[in-house]
């Protein structure tokens, strides 16, 4: 009987794996699906096979892409789903480039984008109308740009006949019409305002336009929501549909209709099959009813009423609700597929929604399902991307092509691993081409009070190039006050000397303490650092608490706390009875005279220990350790954390001359030329300084940069006036200055509609850690909702988004500032090395990098256009400062040791005053022997008389007698 039931899962099991099998592509079939798209994107080109090609590619009479020069104000519209959005958009240029926007988005109901296209432009004019008397511009006539995401044959920049109607519009008479003439007809027949219709373009140009305009190498524009289609720059020369041979035109691929010529009948499975037969426009946009949105949740619940009629699934019984096309939304996809398998309550509530009685088995299978669909979805995007790219990259000839796809979609953006598939099948595909993908920020969906309280509030957070060049040169300056010797006592800068000269260079080895001091959590590791076949490291370590009393209380207390929790981690590693050299990492500006005495200048990050501030801190140490009495320790060293995030990565990597912490508090340190540093001697060789960056603008530098929401932060702070740089970019500071702005939108009614709750008045109840889960791309605005709700202000989606927007203006800003401030260092890095190109590593630690979802590489990408003569290495540090901290102890000890065994070589020439004038008692007894007659034979100085009888006088007189006599000590036994 177990046999048989066992026999019988067998089969049902390999049932189930061979249905989805269907949707699993090899890396060969892949390559035929790449190969396929980039013979129908050549077939579209060519005016002989145009007509009959399955991937239109349109032009779209965009010769370029924006270059920073645009102003202006337009009006846009965006019709593309069952969302229509008009907006105003105000484009400056100048100190700041700035793009300001005011929207609106209205709905389009089912039986208008079914009905006529006289009824459908009718209502797109009624809702522009209504969005003008809203902006008072009724008698503005103004330029207007209509995103039309649909395919269209182009003639012009303005003129546009629609192909066909995708995404569930069936609107009539419209197809093969010019759709920008059948919205200047319906603005005609309201008679109440006029426009200048100047441009019509695609969902993915505007996509592609929208990221070009942050990223100069956008060049290929892919929406991967509802609707799947890719643009990209093509050259004039293969495009046969347009004269002209030279620069290039945005081509719109309408990828969508790949295999209406049915070249991909060998990957369609049954399922495909049926939900085709069953749409709106059947044998069409097949390849587009294989990846997009509008259609996977339909492909899923295709397979499970498959499954269930075999007995599969849900105890073989099929549902009314399961039965109902459209009940299994492509949103559901992306929900089953982020809960792990301890999450399975979840994913049964969300089949329970949709009537469906779940056993755990059946979850499974429902998640296996989910992920067969959408998994190959991305695969299929990710194989017409790389025949894009690589055709980019024959077209211009080169071995290696670096482009940026700009994206928007919500399938790219909601589902857990859609778009990791896609880059990895691109970067398996077109392995000569590096791809980088970034999210067009301005995806439709944000309300206007977004958009106002960018433009009232956020505008001055917003930095150009330029302004952050002048920032890098302002920082440049505080690093030359900081390091000369007359300047430094009135720089902000400080550029502390660390006595550290040089980044590990693997022969370092032993058994180390490293502690670590710079926040609430204080950690103490053993470093153990061995030479066997190759230079390995072993750490283990405890993190402690270090109590709010503590931190504001007594020095000594302080102390006596970090000591106390030294002692329990010795003991805990059984090594109380040994004296291990010690590394400390104290987190704090402190003035060094020596690698072993530190001197705390002042107090960061919330720390206001009394007693301390101008006491050398490794006194202290040793004092509370000596108090204790009951184990020994070697402090060797003393370092900042910037200066273990450097030794730590410059373990890895001995390019590494930068450290940066971006984090609760923020700080960098580097490897200057001892030549330029005043305040320590010597000239040869170099000193790593650290640079406490925080207090840049203390002396108003920034004045011009800070906001009111900057000041506040300020004025409530424990340090009013000082670590001004730091309040603007940390973590420490972050979530609160999102909180103020949120607090003052909130009283002038453009969020929570005015609701203002005692939670969100609480200082540092918004947390930078909300920061960082609020702008995930897939699950921000979930996280914006859950979040908002325990402040108790009950937030619209419209509120989710603008927080989230806020968000994102505060984390960019910091991440510019501290990108033109490292911009500083290493230009600083370059001139000292007389050097065309920099190549160098930076080391970098810090919860906020680590953390927040977008910052890495907002920081990477403005470094590199600040400082474009350079090759940057940025190298994530995996333990922390405490290893490096240890290296630097390790060396500190080889150096001492070195310095102990040549004193007790030296030892034995050391006389003691004692010895000396023993010598001298000796020497003046030999003396009188060498004199005497009887004793001159044995006396071992011997007195040899010379027969000079005088010193020379200066008369140059004959020389004459006189009653003395030059006398030659031969010294030493028999004269030697």
């Amino acid at each position: 009987m177990v046999t048989a039931v066992a026999q019988r899962l067998a089969s049902q099991r390999k049932e189930i794996d061979d249905t989805l099998a269907t949707f699993t592509l090899s890396t060969t079939q892949l390559q035929e699906v790449k190969a396929k798209m980039r013979v129908e994107l050549e077939r579209g080109l060519k005016k002989d096979t145009h007509p009959t090609a399955s991937v239109k590619m349109l032009p779209t009479y965009v010769y370029r892409t924006p270059d920073g020069t645009e102003r202006g104000k337009y009006l846009a519209l965006d019709l593309g789903g069952t969302n229509f959005r008009v907006l105003v958009v105000k484009i400056r240029t100048g100190m700041r480039n700035s793009v300001r926007m005011y929207n609106k988005i209205y709905a389009i109901p089912l039986e208008i984008m079914q009905g006529t296209g006289e009824e459908l432009f009718d209502h797109i004019v009624q809702c522009i109308s209504d969005f003008l008397d809203y902006m008072g511009m009724k008698n503005t006539r103004l330029p207007l740009g209509f995103t039309f995401s649909f395919p269209c044959n182009q003639t012009g920049i303005d003129k546009g006949d629609l192909v066909s109607w995708t995404k569930g519009f069936k609107a009539t008479d419209c197809e093969g019409y010019d759709v920008v003439d059948m919205l200047r007809e319906a603005i005609k027949r309201r008679n109440e305002f006029d426009l200048d219709i100047v441009a019509i373009v695609n969902d993915t140009v505007g996509t592609m336009m929208t990221c070009a305009y942050e990223d100069p190498k956008c060049q290929i524009g892919l929406i991967a929501g509802t609707g799947s289609n890719v643009c990209y720059m093509e050259e004039m020369k293969n495009i046969e549909l347009v004269e002209g041979d030279e620069g290039q035109m945005c081509v719109n691929t309408e990828w969508g209709g790949f295999g209406e010529n049915d070249n991909i009948e060998d990957i369609r499975t049954r399922y495909d099959r049926e939900v085709d037969g069953g749409s709106l426009n059947p044998g069409k946009q097949r390849f587009e009813k294989m990846t997009s949105g509008m259609y996977l949740g339909e492909i899923v619940r295709q397979i499970l009423i498959d499954l269930t009629k075999r007995g599969l699934l849900f105890r073989g019984r099929i549902t009314e609700r399961l039965k109902t096309k459209g009940i299994f939304e492509t949103k559901f996809l992306s929900q089953i597929e982020r809960y792990s398998s301890h999450l399975w309550h979840k994913l049964r509530s969300i089949l329970q929604s949709l009537g469906l009685d779940s056993t755990c088995d059946d979850s499974i299978i429902v998640k296996e399902v989910c992920g067969a669909v959408s998994r190959r979805a991305a695969q299929l995007c990710g194989a017409g991307m790389a025949a894009i790219v690589d055709k980019i990259r024959e077209n211009r000839g080169l071995d290696h092509l670096e482009i940026t796809v700009g994206v928007d979609g919500t399938l790219y953006k909601l589902h857990p691993h859609f778009s990791t598939i896609l880059k990895d099948t691109v970067r398996e595909l077109a392995p000569n081409c590096k791809v980088d993908f970034i999210l067009s920020e301005d995806g439709s969906g944000k309300g206007a009070a977004l958009i106002t309280a960018i433009d009232k509030y956020l505008y001055a957070m917003r930095f150009s190039d330029e302004t952050l060049r002048d920032i890098m040169a302002r920082f440049r300056r505080e690093m030359e006050n900081g390091l000369g010797g007359d300047t430094n006592p009135t720089a902000t800068v400080k550029m502390l000397p660390t006595f550290v000269r040089s980044i590990p260079d693997g022969s370092e080895k032993g058994d180390f303490i490293a502690l670590d001091l710079g926040g609430s959590n204080f950690r103490i590791l053993r470093v153990k650092v061995s030479h066997e076949k190759k230079q390995t490291v072993q750490m283990e370590s405890q993190i402690y608490e270090t109590p709010e009393d503590i931190i504001h209380g007594s020095g000594s207390r302080l102390f006596d706390h970090v000591a106390e929790c030294l002692g329990d981690f010795m003991e805990k590693q059984k090594i109380k009875d040994k004296k291990l050299p010690v590394g400390f990492t104290f987190s704090f500006p402190c003035a060094h005279s020596k690698l072993d005495e530190a001197v705390l200048l002042t107090w960061t990050k919330r720390f206001k220990a009394s007693g301390v501030e101008g006491m050398d801190v490794v006194k202290l140490l040793n004092k509370a350790i000596k108090k204790r009495g009951d184990y020994d320790a070697d402090i060797m060293a003393v370092v900042n954390d910037t200066v273990g995030t450097m030794m730590t990565c410059g373990f890895d990597d001995q390019r590494c001359e930068v450290g940066i912490i971006i984090g609760t508090g923020t700080n960098a340190c580097y490897m200057e030329e001892l030549r330029h540093i005043d305040m320590v001697e010597g000239d040869e060789g170099r000193m790593c300084i650290n640079t406490e960056w925080g207090a840049f603008g203390d002396d108003g530098t920034l004045e011009d940069i800070r906001t009111e929401f900057d000041r506040e932060i300020d004025r409530g702070s424990l340090n009013p006036g000082k670590q001004l740089f730091e309040k603007m970019v940390s973590g420490m500071y972050m979530g609160e200055l999102v909180r103020l702005i949120l607090v003052k939108m909130a009283k002038e009614g453009l969020l929570f509609e005015g609701r203002i709750t005692p939670e969100l008045l609480t200082k540092g109840k918004f947390e930078t850690k909300h920061v960082s889960a609020i702008e995930k791309s897939k699950e921000g605005l979930t996280k914006a909702k859950e979040i908002l709700t325990r402040l108790g202000v009950e937030p619209s989606e419209d509120d989710c988004i603008a927080v989230q927007h806020v968000c994102a203006i505060v984390s960019f800003r910091s991440a510019n500032l501290i990108a033109a401030t490292l911009g500083a260092i290493l230009t600083r890095l370059k001139d000292n090395k007389n050097s065309p190109r920099l190549r160098t590593t930076v080391g970098i630690d810090g919860s906020l990098y680590k953390m927040h979802p977008q910052y890495s590489r907002r920081l990477h990408k403005t470094v590199r256009r600040l400082v474009p003569e350079s090759d940057v290495r940025f190298l994530l540090s995996e333990s922390g400062s405490g290893k490096g901290a240890a290296m630097v102890t390790a060396w500190a000890s080889r150096l001492a040791d070195q310095t102990r065994q040549i004193a007790e070589t030296l030892a034995e020439f050391r006389l003691t005053k004692e010895q000396l004038l023993e010598v001298k008692k000796r020497m003046r007894t030999e003396i009188q022997n060498g004199l005497s007659k009887n004793t001159q034979s044995t006396a071992t100085v011997k007195m040899l008389p010379t027969y000079v009888r005088s010193t020379p006088d200066g008369t140059g007189k004959r020389f004459t007698a006189r009653p003395t006599q030059c006398i030659f000590l031969k010294i030493g036994k028999d004269g030697q």
